[in-house]
């Protein structure tokens, strides 16, 4: 088993197009002789890499690429709990445990991430102010060191480790396997309510009234409007359905090469337009109304490419979240600076998160608002819009989402984890990423 290189093993946004060193294990054998072969001095585990930045690209050392690893142990339907390889996709469990009545405890906005991913970077998803994060239904896991050591740690062993591997961006080792707990369903189907609202103080009512009757809440959010508009979109909430079947989703696989258009496709005007016809389209067909779980939660993964609907260039997603004590303001002025640059996509999403504390040291999420936007990327003109939006969410005590970064100022970074020092003490040497190299105290 050895490292390739390879210039196809980019990241989501596919703003850096560093050659990397990957290998492809399949068996947890290999696993440590790549671990003490490391190119450069360090590997880094990676799985589909859906993230959007450099957390998942190791330039200066080697990728190992856990995808291969992704077998099932064990299935408990009494008790609820699946244990499997870290490589296995969340939507790979989602065909195993549906038609037993199960479903992942939180699934993020696709399917297509590893077990091992969404642990790495605790996920988060509509049902947040419900469930909480990922990390808070993991029960136990494997993980190897470079010292070969392999370690079983969880919420009551090895906990101080467990807590820096939850949402520790592949850092303290190599998760091998894990032990997750199921939410159990009586359909794949959910009721899903969809509510335009004309302004952004309606959103705060909805998700407030919402967050105690509805399991799941998101809106979509048209920031091209501005005025006494600003802050309008579509809100959708739902629960799950106890009718209509276990039907999984259809088994698509994942990308596995680069669908790219012109970077001129998305700009102002195509932005402008397209969200009005949303918005215009959404609003007359509001109703309640039942869908499928594929549609309801991983809506883009039915465009198996669509990062390539920016171009060459990729792009960036800017996403925060905010306390709820200053939600409200810091996301109105968010929403304003977006406008005032006529900068922007087809996707902006705005959602509450609960008073839930996650797990991890590094995890994101807090009890307040979070709002994701994606954005082409414009190079400069980017890098400064983002900038301002920085010292919104700087001074409202924000932070913003590593798993979305890519430029991160180390000032924000610092001071939105205050578990950061903590944290550091569990590092493997071995591993690193370009992210941690760009941000390392």
């Amino acid at each position: 088993m050895t490292f390739v290189l390879r210039r196809d093993a980019l990241s989501w946004g596919r703003v850096v197009r560093a050659p990397q060193l990957v290998a492809s294990p399949r068996f947890r054998e290999d696993l440590f002789g790549l671990v003490v072969a490391r190119p450069g001095g360090t590997v880094l585990p990676v799985g589909l890499r859906r993230s959007y930045g450099d957390t998942v690209l190791n330039s200066e050392g080697g990728v190992i690429e856990m995808t291969g690893l992704d077998r099932f142990k064990a299935i408990d339907l009494a008790s609820g709990t699946l244990r499997a390889e870290a490589g296995v996709t969340l939507g790979g469990i989602m065909e195993r445990i549906i038609p037993h009545g199960f479903f992942v405890p939180v699934t993020p906005g696709t399917r297509f991430v590893t077990l091992g991913g969404a642990i790495a970077n605790d996920v988060h998803g509509k049902n947040h102010h419900h469930a909480g994060t990922f990390g808070r239904h993991v029960l136990r896991l494997g993980l190897l060191r470079s010292d070969g050591t392999r370690v079983e740690i969880g919420p009551e062993r090895n906990s101080d480790l467990f807590v820096a591997t939850v949402g520790g961006l592949g850092l303290t080792g190599i998760i091998e396997w894990a032990e997750i707990k199921l939410q159990p369903i009586k359909s794949s189907q959910l009721d899903v309510e969809i509510l335009p609202y004309g302004v952004l103080s309606e959103f705060w009512h909805l998700a407030e009234e919402s967050n105690a009757t509805h399991e799941h809440t998101v809106a979509w959010i048209d920031h091209t409007a501005k005025g006494r508009r600003s802050g309008r979109g579509i809100f959708s909430r739902a629960n799950w359905s106890i009718e209509g079947g276990l039907v999984t989703h259809r088994n698509r696989r994942p990308p596995a090469g680069r669908i790219e258009v012109p970077s001129g496709l998305v700009n102002r005007v195509s932005v402008s337009l397209f969200n009005r016809l949303y918005y215009a389209a959404q609003s007359r067909t509001a109703r309640v109304q039942r869908q499928h779980y594929a549609s309801f939660f991983h809506p883009l993964d039915g465009i198996l490419s669509w990062y390539g609907l920016y171009g060459h260039r990729g792009f960036w997603q800017y996403q925060c979240v905010v306390p709820s004590t200053t939600m409200k303001d810091a996301i109105a002025a968010i929403l304003a600076e977006i406008g005032r640059s006529n900068q922007g996509s087809f996707l902006a999403v705005l959602k509450t998160c609960g008073d839930f504390a996650s797990p991890g040291l590094l995890s994101f999420p807090m009890e307040g608002a979070t709002l994701a936007v994606d954005f082409p990327n414009r190079a400069d003109q980017t890098l400064q819009l983002f900038s301002r939006l920085d010292a919104i969410v700087r001074e409202a005590k924000g932070r913003l989402y590593a798993a979305k970064d890519g430029r991160i100022p180390k000032d924000m970074w610092v001071a939105g984890y205050p578990n950061l020092e903590s944290f550091m003490t569990h590092i493997d040497p071995a591993f690193a990423s370009d992210f941690w190299r760009r941000l390392a105290l």
